[in-house]
């Protein structure tokens, strides 16, 4: 039987950031209304982005056509015992109700309930001439705020949906040419953070996926000639393709499940820099696939200059270590990204690498307010 027993139902608010508590309000005037409105209205000195959360908003409910999560502009002041202002935010929810009708080419549906946990739910929803349907007010099923989440991110990460969480990520992505050290300080740098406790505990860092990909086609190679080197192996576009894909496919699962700082042991960037070391050639093709990855908050390029080349069966590119670094170092500065360069022994390039990787948190979560 349905229990749908609203037509249209209102949920308004920043989401600065979303949280669970706000999933649950979603989800629960999903269940028991034909279509749900979701508006995320902003004001224009917030620096986290309005349509960022109303993406998130979206990808918490994949495939849910019921749903609208329309983002707006709302620099009206708050006053919940001011008439004048209420029909202020009143206005700027109506006009957002009849854009977002207008965008989908249908009439505008009235709205006849208004969920929320907040006190002015349930004048808002006399601004419409709807029931008001209020949520765990006391907090008791999600005791979270999205106050609480600015003043301390760290504390309140596991309250974040995994979309959001995959969003606000800080990624460090470690770049380099063979046997600098990529893999080695990613390590490091994940057991290193893991020893903060608490949220950090959950750190994650990817492994790079071209390396499962060169040990199966040198296998394969293997197949028809058992003496077959890691250069007797035929790289093709293709292949740097589905690999800058995976690398990608994965780096989003472990930013969906994982910490506020992720790492990465290679990225799509990087992929296309090895298809240029490889076939001698940039790729188009693996460089759109680069550029649709989500923003790196941090580059950190291994050094070659202090790292002997060790041979694990698997490379074979000792002379081209300067060039790959060498190029590594041309697109960083091409692009916006943070890069710096990490050099010395181990335990140094931990103890720098930790040092950006902090600095870079100041940067990444300006909306938070210990970090302004």
């Amino acid at each position: 039987m349905s229990r749908r027993e609203f037509d249209h139902a209102l949920i308004v608010g920043k989401f600065y950031p979303p949280h669970a508590g706000h999933e649950y309000l979603v989800r629960t005037a999903l269940q028991f209304s034909r279509r749900v409105t979701v508006l995320v209205l902003a004001a224009s000195t917030e620096p986290l982005p309005m349509e960022l959360r109303a993406q998130w908003l979206r990808q918490c409910f994949p495939d849910r056509d019921e749903l609208r999560v329309v983002a707006a502009l709302d620099d009206v002041p708050v006053d919940y015992d001011d008439e004048a202002i209420w029909r202020a935010h009143v206005d700027v929810m109506r006009r957002a109700l009849r854009s977002d009708a207008a965008a989908h080419d249908e009439p505008e549906r009235p709205v006849d309930v208004v969920f929320s946990s907040e006190a002015y739910g349930e004048t808002l929803a006399r601004w419409f001439g709807a029931r008001h349907v209020c949520l765990d007010r006391a907090r008791a099923l999600h005791p979270i705020s999205a106050t609480a989440i600015r003043q301390n991110l760290d504390t309140h990460w596991p309250a974040l949906p995994a979309p959001v969480r995959a969003g606000l990520a800080l990624r460090v992505a470690l770049v380099g040419a063979e046997s600098t050290g990529t893999t080695t300080l990613a390590r490091d740098l994940c057991d290193a953070l893991r020893t903060r406790g608490g949220v950090w505990a959950r750190t994650e860092w990817v492994p790079e996926y071209g390396r499962e990909y060169s040990v199966n086609l040198l296998a394969v190679a293997r197949a028809h000639d058992p003496a077959a080197r890691p250069e007797d192996a035929v790289w093709t576009e293709e292949d740097f393709v589905e690999i800058a894909c995976e690398q990608n496919r994965r780096e989003n699962d472990a930013a969906r499940r994982g910490g506020p700082v992720l790492l990465c042991d290679t990225d799509a960037m990087a992929t296309a820099i090895w298809h240029e070391r490889y076939l001698g050639s940039r790729s188009a093709s693996v460089e759109r696939v680069a550029e649709a990855m989500p923003p790196r908050a941090l580059y950190l390029l291994t050094d070659h200059a202090d790292v002997p080349f060790e041979d694990d069966g698997l490379r074979d590119g000792e002379h081209l270590r300067a060039w790959m670094n060498a190029r590594f170092a041309d697109v960083l500065r091409a692009g916006a990204t943070p890069w710096h360069l990490v050099s010395g022994p181990p335990d140094e390039r931990v103890r720098l690498a930790l040092q950006h990787i902090d600095d870079a948190m100041r940067r990444w979560w300006p909306f938070l307010e210990w970090a302004r």
